[in-house]
């Protein structure tokens, strides 16, 4: 045999062993390797494998990790989870650019890539930790290119880390599989939220389904099964650059991990060689009161006392529907007991123990303040509602306080911690009375103060009366401010003579001297923006409190009975995505509102404007959507009342410190009733281009008004356009009618914002177009509720392709004296619009 006969022999049989299955005993592969369906890389120690693998009855083949050990096959990551390859001729290779890339029998076009690019080809190195974690390496210096564990799927092992980067705000969390034979992205995530005092979070679609609460030092508030013990340890991080948490185990020789399941269930369990099976020791939810928000606001949970109902109201409140609160519905939660107000002197806080803290995403933490400054802070601010301990790393007090409705409070029987809720003195002295039995001298001489205040107050108001009835119509009464305190216009250039004369508010009222000094005394430099009805000034109350100041104009549009909608409605709307008022102020001739103070402006301060329009990514303007809707969705079907917008734009939508959308001008909402569908008005209010065309031609609004209006927003806030912009290829049109033509045919990808880059899943974008344009469809009955509209965003169901909208019409029949094209400020601050159309 001669030597080139010799080599052809060899190289024939190098090429028939290449392509045969084969189980590879090292641990990492280089550029010239590749891991072929059949292949397994083996962790170091043999604790893990990597291949391919067909899960459950599918025949689709994933690139995963599973326990090496294990004779159950237990995938723990997956790599190409939504892009499955069909058959078994993929491969794992590192490509020429030194990144990990999974081909198909297509070995052009990769399936899934780690998405890594070298100034040197060739130049890294891909390795099976005894981890689990699949780490991509640079030749040399060993930096970390790329891992698996940035990437996790429904599986936490010990030393993977969830939570968020906040410097690139890079983002870890768990996702479900679809089903036990498709690993792909599922509808369940497990996740901390940053916003307010971090919490840990699981979550259906974009609904919290469960809550694990807040760090208090050695465990999450809502685990009190989570212990020191000689299996784990626990590294929780809160700093500038990060915020994660990290399971370590103590002895590696345990096989542990946390999956969340399909169905939307985390359970930790461990493996036990001698029974061959993995073993639960905790899961969650599992109890009633573990549902997010299973009593509603304002409410505690309790599953401890099977012969009553576990739902109880908080101290100072009571059952908001006590219909529904008799037959074991508590979804309605509670409210303020009526008449009281917890903005008065004797008021203090009612202790409330064992309880997991009410959701903190909105709370405000001060670490440095112990409980007794804590008390002191919140008292002084009268929208604080409670106060509790806030821990820091090390488990020790500061201080944590909520504003706006207490969501999600529940009970336990060995741990938690107290909560501190704000009453007024009547329920102040209940309690203090149930607790101690008999009170002590200072309670005593707490209560004989007071009896004595009611008193006195008692006879005032006894001896106003009588003189307001003397006076006859020289006063007429205007607002009432609870059962207490009467306030009257006089010489007021916007006073008429409202039908309804009575405004009972249990928001507080703010002297005009107290606003003057907040607001520099109406300064320029304070002043935000100016509003239909109004300048906004931004003001700082002596308590450190930020505000917004609407100060209704002397000759403004809106006049006493808009004024009075506004306060009236906003007094019993609590959502965080809609804005909070504060208070009102009434006094010679001003009428003012005061807001919370959101700093970043309005929407259209960002999606109209060239430079900003670049902070909003798809994720941001994707939880813009979500808030707004789900807004909406509260106001026509959550809410005490269901409430009409009618003037749903970009403009009334505010944005807060973490970009979170509220909605904001009730001026012209309307209530409607329980059964009623829909209302008709000769006095039609809004914005042109926002407007259904039954309401702006007939007078004729509903619930789908606003879904027409939220269509229209939606169109915008993905175009970065105005509704009512030019478009050169279509000069006749307004973006609605434009979006209509190119969805029609095809091309409804090209009215993408650009600033959007490429950095977007497209499906997932022309999806909410879709949504939109079944949402400004002409005919009511064709459009879709506020609740299918939330229910589709949150998932992948089927749409039905939507039909012709409404006010497709010539430009030249629709824009002459549109007020939103005369509006050029980026920065406007339209609470109220004064756009009045006489109906025909």
């Amino acid at each position: 045999m001669n030597s080139s006969q010799y080599w052809s022999k060899i190289t024939a049989l190098l090429i028939f062993l290449l392509h045969l299955p084969s189980c590879i005993s090292i641990d990492s592969i280089t550029s010239n390797q590749i891991i072929k369906d059949g292949d397994v890389l083996v962790s170091s120690r043999k604790r893990f494998a990597l291949g391919f693998f067909s899960p459950g009855n599918s025949g689709k083949r994933y690139v995963g990790v599973w326990y090496n050990k294990v004779p159950e096959q237990t995938i723990v990551w997956v790599a190409n989870r939504d892009n499955p390859v069909n058959g078994t001729s993929g491969v794992l290779v590192i490509d020429g650019d030194g990144g990990l890339v999974i081909y198909g029998k297509d070995r052009t076009i990769p399936l899934w890539s780690a998405n890594v690019t070298l100034s040197s080809p060739k130049n890294s190195t891909a390795k099976l930790l005894d981890t689990g974690n699949f780490v991509l390496f640079q030749n040399g210096s060993q930096r970390v290119l790329w891992e698996g564990f940035d990437y996790p799927s429904n599986t936490m092992l010990p030393f993977m880390k969830i939570g968020l980067n906040r410097r690139s705000r890079f983002n870890r969390f768990l996702t479900s599989w679809k089903s036990q034979d498709d690993p792909g992205t599922g509808n369940c995530s497990y996740r901390i939220d940053p916003n307010g005092f971090p919490q840990l979070f699981l979550y259906k679609g974009r609904a919290p389904w469960w809550r694990a609460g807040s760090w208090i030092g050695h465990r999450w508030s809502g685990v009190p099964e989570m212990t020191p013990n000689f299996i784990f340890n626990v590294s929780f991080l809160n700093n500038q650059d990060e915020l994660s948490i990290m399971y370590g185990i103590t002895d590696d020789s345990i096989f542990s991990r946390m999956v969340l399941n399909e169905s939307g269930i985390v359970e930790r369990s461990t493996w036990h060689d001698q029974v061959h099976q993995w073993i639960k020791f905790w899961s969650a939810p599992v109890e009633l009161c573990d549902n997010y928000g299973k009593c509603g606001p304002n409410s505690n949970c309790d599953p401890y006392h099977a012969d009553k109902f576990e739902c109880t109201c908080l101290p100072g409140f009571e059952p908001k529907l006590l219909r529904e609160w008799y037959l074991r519905d508590g979804s309605g939660g509670c409210v303020r007991k009526k008449g009281v107000s917890v903005c008065q002197n004797g008021e203090g806080f009612v202790k409330v123990s064992l309880v997991k803290a009410p959701d903190s995403s909105t709370a405000r933490v001060n670490l440095n303040l112990g409980l007794k400054e804590c008390e002191e802070e919140c008292l002084r601010n009268c929208s604080c509602m409670a106060y509790s301990n806030a821990y820091d790393l090390q488990g020790g007090n500061g201080c944590v306080t909520w504003y706006g409705d207490l969501m999600d409070t529940r009970t336990y029987t060995n741990a938690g911690q107290d909560l501190y809720v704000r009453v007024d003195s009547i329920e102040l002295a209940k309690y203090a009375k149930k607790s101690n039995g008999s009170l002590s001298k200072k309670g005593k001489l707490a209560i004989a103060i007071t009896s004595i205040l009611v008193f006195f107050l008692v006879i005032f108001i006894a001896y106003w009366s009588v003189k307001m009835k003397r006076k006859g119509k020289e006063r007429p009464n205007l607002f009432s401010f609870g059962a207490t305190r009467s306030i009257y216009l006089e010489n007021s250039p916007c006073r008429t003579d409202p039908d309804d004369s009575g405004l009972k508010s249990d928001l507080p009222f703010f002297d005009l001297s107290t606003i003057s000094a907040a607001t520099k005394n109406f300064s320029n430099s304070n002043r935000l923006g100016e509003g239909g009805f109004g300048p906004v000034y931004r003001g700082v109350l002596s308590t450190g409190t930020e505000i917004a100041v609407k100060r209704l104009c002397k000759n403004s549009g809106q006049g006493n009975e808009e004024f009075k909608n506004e306060v009236l409605l906003i007094a019993k709307l609590q959502h965080r995505n809609l804005v909070r008022m504060l208070g009102y102020c009434v006094q010679d001739e001003e009428k003012m509102l005061i807001y919370e103070y959101l700093p970043n402006k309005s929407l259209d301060s960002f999606i109209f404007n060239e430079t900003k329009k670049a902070f909003l990514d798809w994720a941001r303007r994707l939880e813009i959507i979500f808030g707004i809707a789900r807004g909406i969705l509260y106001l026509h079907q959550d809410s005490r009342l269901r409430i009409i917008h009618r003037d749903l734009k970009a403009s009334n939508v505010l944005l807060d410190y973490d970009m979170n959308p509220k909605i904001a001008d009730f001026g012209m909402a309307r209530i409607f009733g329980a059964n009623q569908i829909e209302a008709n008005t000769n006095r039609v209010v809004g914005t042109y281009g926002y407007m259904s065309p039954e309401y702006a031609m007939e007078g004729l609004f509903s619930v789908k008004s606003d879904v027409y209006s939220f269509g229209v927003l939606l169109l915008e806030i993905i175009t970065g356009r105005k509704n009512t912009g030019y478009y050169y290829d279509n000069p006749d049109s307004n973006l609605v009618g434009h979006v209509w033509d190119l969805w029609k045919e095809g091309r409804a990808s090209e009215i993408i914002d650009t600033s959007l880059g490429e950095s977007y899943p497209i499906s997932e974008v022309l999806r909410c177009i879709q949504i939109a344009l079944l949402c400004v469809q002409e005919y009511v009955d064709d459009r879709p509720t506020m609740s299918k509209v939330v229910s589709v965003l949150g998932n992948d169901a089927a749409l039905p392709s939507p039909r012709k909208p409404g006010f497709l019409l010539k430009r030249s029949n629709y824009t002459s004296g549109d007020p939103s094209t005369s509006t050029g400020d980026a920065n406007s601050i339209n609470y109220v619009t004064c756009t009045i159309v006489e109906a025909r």
